[in-house]
């Protein structure tokens, strides 16, 4: 899946409940060469959905709800994720620490440093 430490043509996952950053998002992906394999934005939309994707963006605060029993899922299955919160790290519970995080308001940049994270973990 990976190709120079980028995910060649990654199927993603979009869970986002801002519509302008959702659409922002699959408009990057899109331009970057990957797959937006849906856009989600409520949690139970997220649990429902086919894991017909490679990784996943998570927002992680959904309509007053979290998504870490969903990042959870997504990390049992062996799939990859990155969180996105205006708190940050500190936002994020230890046992996710492993995990890229999107400060928001995030520039194209840092989603790009995110993913090559994710490559990066994913090669290693």
């Amino acid at each position: 899946m990976t190709d120079g430490g980028t995910m060649a043509r990654a199927r993603v996952l979009v869970v986002e409940d801002e519509v302008v950053v959702a659409l922002f998002l699959e408009d990057l992906l899109t331009e970057s060469g990957y797959a937006v394999a849906g856009v989600v934005s409520h949690l139970s939309d997220a649990l429902s959905h086919p894991p017909d994707y490679d990784l996943a963006i998570l927002d992680v605060h959904l309509n007053g709800r979290t998504v870490f029993d969903f990042a959870e899922r997504l990390a049992a299955r062996g799939t990859p994720f990155i969180f996105a919160t205006g708190y940050g790290e500190r936002g994020i519970p230890e046992r996710f620490s492993d995990r890229p995080v999107l400060q928001k308001p995030y520039r194209p940049d840092d989603l790009y440093r995110a993913l090559a994270r994710l490559a990066a973990q994913a090669d290693a």
